[in-house]
């Protein structure tokens, strides 16, 4: 296998752990959150000045996590006194307000960023097999998250807060406990991302990095692991699938985008059951 197909799978990987990140907000808890890149850059950031500094990357990325994490228990307090558009708003201020600082800040590098983070030392086979090991503790929690009391506890709060606390559900809880994991896993894969790049930048954490993961969540399938993999794993490959088309890409890619949304409202985790409609007797 060649460097570039290891960098591929790698870069795919972190995708995949930051859309299944943002699945545990958007997806799980029906929290809107359009500034999730701010948090995927935290854990860049802390782990490209940790290995800096000499400290092991398999040590910086844990401790990326969690400021992530705090960060995003610090703003999931605000979705407890504001909702829907709202939470939209704010979310996407705190994405606004993460690059701003960055870029003004010397001590992170300004708008020249980071450079020459030092590697692992595990190799490009190893960081694409600690990529891959990340994914998969990733989706594993994520599903069994969404299989036991705490899932059932976010669908109920998605689908109406006001009914899931009349039966007992402490709503604030949950909402912290969902960003809190979210954000801490956004962290992961900004981490992972800084190991992969070995550079980073204040632009790369902007909006469109927001807009992207929601993209893949909603083309996935909102709620569903599986399709938001499988949503990751086709946002992240289309450039290089449709490389041939050269400038049209972006046109496919928006027309793929709104046929998911006309055609397919549940995204590609959907089809399974679409497929069994039509096959099925009339």
């Amino acid at each position: 296998m060649t460097g570039y197909h290891l960098s591929l799978i790698s870069l795919t990987g972190i995708m995949i752990v930051f859309a299944v990140s943002l699945n545990m907000i958007m997806g799980l808890c029906g929290q809107v959150s359009l500034g999730h890149a701010a948090f995927y850059g935290v854990g860049a950031y802390v782990t490209a000045m940790m290995s800096a500094g000499g400290v092991p990357t398999l040590y910086a990325l844990p401790v990326g996590m969690l400021i992530a994490g705090l960060m995003g228990l610090i703003v999931g307090f605000a979705s407890l006194r504001v909702r829907d558009d709202f939470l939209a708003i704010t979310t996407l201020a705190v994405g606004f307000l993460f690059v701003g600082v960055v870029r003004k800040s010397r001590a992170l590098g300004g708008e020249f960023g980071i450079s020459g983070i030092p590697e692992s030392g595990l190799g490009p086979a190893g960081d694409a097999f600690l990529v891959a090991f990340c994914v998969v503790l990733t989706v594993a929690l994520s599903v069994y998250l969404s299989r036991n009391w705490t899932g059932l506890a976010f669908r109920s709060i998605s689908a109406n807060e006001e009914a899931a606390q009349t039966l007992g559900i402490n709503s604030a809880h949950y909402k912290l406990l969902a960003f809190c994991i979210g954000c801490a896993l956004a962290g992961l894969a900004g981490g992972l991302y800084a190991n992969y790049a070995r550079f980073i930048v204040p632009g790369t954490f902007g909006f469109s990095l927001s807009i992207t993961a929601a993209a893949m969540v909603v083309i996935g399938g909102i709620g569903s692991t599986a399709g938001v993999v499988a949503g990751a794993v086709l946002l992240t490959l289309f450039p290089e699938i449709f490389r041939f088309l050269g400038d049209y890409r972006m046109l496919v890619y928006g027309a793929l985008l709104v046929g998911v949304m006309l055609f397919q409202p549940k995204g590609l985790a959907g089809i399974p059951s679409m497929v069994r409609r039509w096959a099925g007797p009339r």
